[in-house]
């Protein structure tokens, strides 16, 4: 059901700026495990959804950002096409917005591109109580900041969305999904991003190298041809769940956590369990590890860390920003959010 909800939204953000009273926007809470304990009063988006356009030909969708993500791709697959970052769904309760403000990308990112750059254009509520829209529906260089991707990965912490403009990608048209055991798997992954092959998912988990080639038909059978492996028979499922989150590694007790490395760089001397995404630049670990030790361990390393479920969270979960980033981002936050009503403690990775 279309339903434009601009403004009462509108109104509720002014009510809140006029109360100095915090505000935090929530679809259908998929998320809420997400970020610094959250604060404020829920503003419900969830109602404010429906496809605006969408061409094809042009290959650029604009919804209305509590639009389910399920909607989205149900529309797309009509016309052969996609969502290229592979956002995760969470049980089919993710909305549009949400994916783009938390910024979460799937599998398929190192060779397709992460949330932000799919983003052409947002329409959303800023801290001054306004309507704005940056970018828009079309592919073009931006110089200075681009605002609209901005707000990928801001957590709200800059304004509600309202629409999203998103490049999208056309369904490949084969996939092969294939299983190794190397006795190097971390060089395994190396070697294997070196050649031209068409991959879109390369995981390490348990000793096993996960492949995914997308493409043509031609193109994935010359890869599969010379990379050799097992074909996966359930390689559909593996890496949906991957990407939703629902392999059972994800369900495990211990604290989980998402580190971000260079994809060649060394393992880390932390102790847990592994799941190795994205060839080697995603890496999620479960371990009982203090949060101190984990971040300095991805620091060293020229990554960083985010505390995503469980874990003690006292002391916030992301990665402690250097004051040069603590900087901008408080003259982000000074120009788009004056009042301080967005986000409520809550802030982007």
């Amino acid at each position: 059901m279309d339903q434009d909800q601009t403004e009462p939204l509108l109104a509720a953000v002014r009510g809140a700026i006029d109360a100095r009273r915090p505000l935090r926007a929530i679809g259908h809470g998929s998320k809420a495990f997400y970020g610094d304990a959250a604060a404020g009063e829920a503003l419900d988006v969830s109602g404010h959804r429906g496809v605006l356009s969408y061409e094809p030909g042009d290959m650029v969708i604009t919804a209305r950002a509590g639009t389910p993500l399920a909607e989205l791709d149900a529309v797309l697959a009509g016309h052969g096409q996609m969502l290229g970052f592979e956002p995760p769904r969470f049980a089919g309760r993710g909305t549009l917005g949400g994916a783009i403000a938390a910024g979460l990308s799937g599998p398929r990112r190192p060779w397709a591109g992460a949330a932000r750059d799919f983003v052409l254009g947002v329409r959303a509520i800023n801290g001054r109580g306004q309507v704005v829209r940056y970018g828009g529906e079309t592919i073009k260089n931006v110089a200075g900041y681009d605002l609209a991707r901005l707000y990928a990965g801001s957590l709200g912490a800059f304004g509600v969305l309202l629409d999203v403009s998103l490049r999208v990608l056309p369904v490949p048209e084969t996939e092969r999904a294939l299983v190794l055991q190397p006795s190097d798997p971390a060089q395994a992954m190396i070697d294997l991003q070196r050649r031209p092959w068409p991959l879109s998912g390369l995981c390490l988990r348990g000793g096993r190298l996960h492949l995914r080639l997308s493409g043509t038909a031609e193109g994935v059978a010359a890869a599969r041809a010379q990379i050799g492996g097992e074909e996966q028979p359930d390689g559909t499922d593996f890496w949906r769940a991957l990407r939703d989150w629902e392999l059972p590694f994800f369900g495990g007790p211990a604290p989980l956590w998402r580190i971000s490395l260079p994809p060649a760089a060394a393992p880390l001397a932390l102790p847990g369990d592994w799941l190795i995404d994205w060839g080697g630049a995603q890496r999620w670990l479960r371990s009982e590890a203090a949060p101190a030790q984990v971040w300095a361990a991805a620091g060293a390393a020229h990554g960083h860390a985010t505390l995503m479920r469980g874990g003690d969270r006292r002391g916030g979960v992301f990665q402690p920003r250097s004051a040069a980033q603590a900087a901008i981002e408080r003259r982000l936050k000074a120009e788009l959010d004056p009042a301080a009503v967005f986000a409520g403690g809550r802030r982007g990775a």
